[in-house]
């Protein structure tokens, strides 16, 4: 199975492709997609939705992994984080790609095998579990790949296959 994990915004997009095979995982790709701030807002959301739908079909997942989105305080950039994740959602719907959503406490239980990890924990694990020599860069990128090894995990038993592929 190949995941595509991303970690939404309109600043930076980090997106991780992994392919999970025998309880295992190996990373493909992974990077960030950014957007400058002199860019007008419309421009950035074309740009990101662009890059992704290139990632989507270069690779040709057969999940998107995403953070389910969650109120910050900054009621503009949680508005503009929003609008991002509307536009990836639009690109695995276009590109027939199921979309699967995790909460960060979803996350670090499946990365880390604990719900309160700390971020560079996450971080680690993400790295240990890729066999990667560094963590990737910017933070953006390896949550990407956390959130692609927590759907790996998560859609790992049969049960649990099972029930994903019910709900679609």
């Amino acid at each position: 199975m190949v995941v595509l994990g991303i970690d939404p915004g309109y600043a930076i997009v980090g997106y991780g492709i992994i392919r999970v095979q025998n309880n295992r995982y190996h990373p493909l790709e992974y990077g960030a997609i950014v957007t400058k701030a002199e860019e007008s807002f419309g421009r950035r959301l074309e740009i990101i939705y662009d890059a992704a739908c290139a990632v989507m079909k270069k690779w040709n997942p057969d999940a998107v992994s995403m953070e389910k989105l969650y109120f910050q305080n900054n009621q503009k950039t949680a508005i503009g984080v929003a609008q991002a994740r509307g536009i990836l959602l639009l690109a695995a719907q276009k590109s027939g790609i199921p979309v699967y959503e995790y909460t960060p406490l979803q996350v670090k239980q499946a990365v880390t095998g604990y719900g309160a990890a700390l971020k560079p924990q996450v971080m680690e694990m993400t790295r240990r579990l890729l066999c990667l020599r560094d963590v990737p860069k910017p933070d953006d990128t390896a949550d990407a790949l956390a959130m692609a090894i927590c759907h790996g995990q998560a859609a790992g038993s049969p049960l649990r296959r099972a029930i994903l592929e019910g709900g679609r």
